[in-house]
């Protein structure tokens, strides 16, 4: 079982890759991201630690909202946390959405991201 601040930690790292500040420092977003990491993006490639590192380098967009935060418990030390993310335009538009879900393992008291998909959805 998951407990509140547990769920609370893993959403607060969730959202710190999410900023636009942290996604293009290095220095910032590269701990957060496990050595071994995997992404499968919604291209059908898959990418690990380094192409997501200068992938998030370059981008400025601004941060989703997030809706409908889970996170469940799959071992001791490792959680899978699903959610959707909610872009908007200007005038508040929904302008696209995607499920997501994250798989952070603790290591030596550190939460880090081994393994992330983002899927886009309709608009609903």
């Amino acid at each position: 079982m998951v407990t509140d601040p547990l769920r609370s930690v893993i959403r607060e790292l969730e959202e710190r890759l999410m900023q636009t500040h942290v996604r293009n420092t290095r220095a910032l977003a590269a701990p957060l991201l496990a050595e071994q990491f995997v992404e499968f993006g919604s291209s059908g490639r898959t990418y690990d630690k380094e192409a997501v590192l200068l992938a998030l380098a370059a981008d400025t967009s601004a941060a989703p909202e997030v809706a409908n935060f889970s996170v469940r418990q799959l071992a001791p030390g490792v959680v899978l946390a699903t959610y959707r993310t909610v872009h908007r335009d200007s005038s508040g538009t929904i302008t696209r959405q995607s499920l997501r879900s994250s798989v952070w393992r603790e290591v030596n008291g550190r939460w880090q991201l081994e393994f992330h998909q983002g899927t886009p959805t309709e608009n609903v």
